[in-house]
């Protein structure tokens, strides 16, 4: 069977294997990515997780020890001029001609683009830059220039943003107009845009799906659209000999994860059984139970946990 063909060709980003190592480090590690058109995906991770590199690979900024990246189904080892054509992207800082207007630096990203006449303007508006237009981008705050750098990234009208790090230096209002902005050209005009960020509370509000990056891999996804998406069930046992309720645990059917934190509480993740079936496992073997405690898990904590930030 051709491997691109399908329904996973026509998908906006999909990666095979993707890996980049520096000599003995593995920034990235067999990362498989499918991102739908429209979708708008979230990469989270702490710093240094491997989100940026992520990025860097996805536009052919940095080339992949291992693995390969398609756009819209072109590969883009094969010709990146054509399959990051579709594409705007914001990496890392904001960039800018210091010394020419904003409407000068749109200008200049319009011809570079080959966008319509107007697409400048209209960027200016979407970003709400117009008190700005005529300032010199050098001159302007953190927050303005984030918001030039990203209405250079929409001007030429892309099928696909991949954003890192967007909402930097932008203050609380700037950040809910990102978020709506992003949500309105998913909707309306069925952009796709993949967006990492270490802020959990605005990835959540604003993505389809989250996939968590720790170490370089791909340690989760989570259907932000299912109702109590983030969140998970977990139950927290306290007994008089914790190495014989894990092992009594972990020969029990329908448990997901079983871990023992450092302060000796047993942790149950993904539970699918009774809390009491549980306390009769370890009742009836004869084991002290100390607490038994249902607890309902949310994004911040279900990442941290992931992420080893959490005991």
């Amino acid at each position: 069977m051709n491997p691109d063909a399908g329904p996973a060709n026509k998908a906006a980003i999909r990666t095979e294997d993707l890996s980049k190592r520096y000599a003995e480090v593995a920034a990235v590690e067999a990362l498989n990515l499918l991102v739908a058109p429209g979708e708008i995906y979230g990469f989270l991770g702490r710093n240094g997780a491997g989100k940026t590199t992520t990025i860097r690979m996805l536009l052919g900024l940095v080339r992949p020890t291992r693995g390969r990246v398609l756009l819209f189904g072109r590969d883009l080892a094969g010709d990146r001029k054509e399959a990051v054509r579709p594409v705007g992207s914001l990496v890392e800082t904001a960039t800018c001609y210091p010394t020419l207007t904003v409407r000068e630096n749109l200008e200049i990203q319009r011809r570079l683009t080959r966008a319509d006449r107007g697409a400048e303007q209209r960027a200016i508006g979407l970003l709400g830059l117009e008190p700005v237009a005529g300032r010199q981008a050098g001159r302007l705050s953190l927050g303005n220039k984030q918001r030039l750098a990203l209405a250079r990234a929409i001007l030429p009208a892309p099928r696909l943003l991949i954003l890192d790090e967007p909402a930097n230096a932008l203050d609380p209002a700037g950040i809910v107009e990102i978020r709506r902005l992003l949500r309105r050209l998913a909707d309306e005009q069925g952009v796709t845009v993949f967006i990492s960020s270490h802020i959990l509370a605005e990835i959540a509000q604003l993505a389809d799906r989250i996939g968590i990056i720790h170490r370089g891999r791909l340690i989760e996804e989570i259907d932000a659209s299912l109702p109590g998406a983030g969140s998970q069930d977990r139950l927290e046992v306290r007994v008089g000999d914790p190495p014989r309720a894990l092992q009594l645990l972990r020969e029990m059917p329908g448990l997901g994860e079983i871990r023992q934190a450092e302060d000796g509480a047993i942790r149950i993740a993904a539970l699918a059984v009774p809390p009491a079936a549980v306390a009769r496992l370890l009742v009836g073997a004869g084991l002290e139970l100390q607490a038994l405690c249902p607890v309902r898990e949310d994004l911040e904590a279900r990442f941290l946990r992931l992420t080893g930030g959490d005991s």
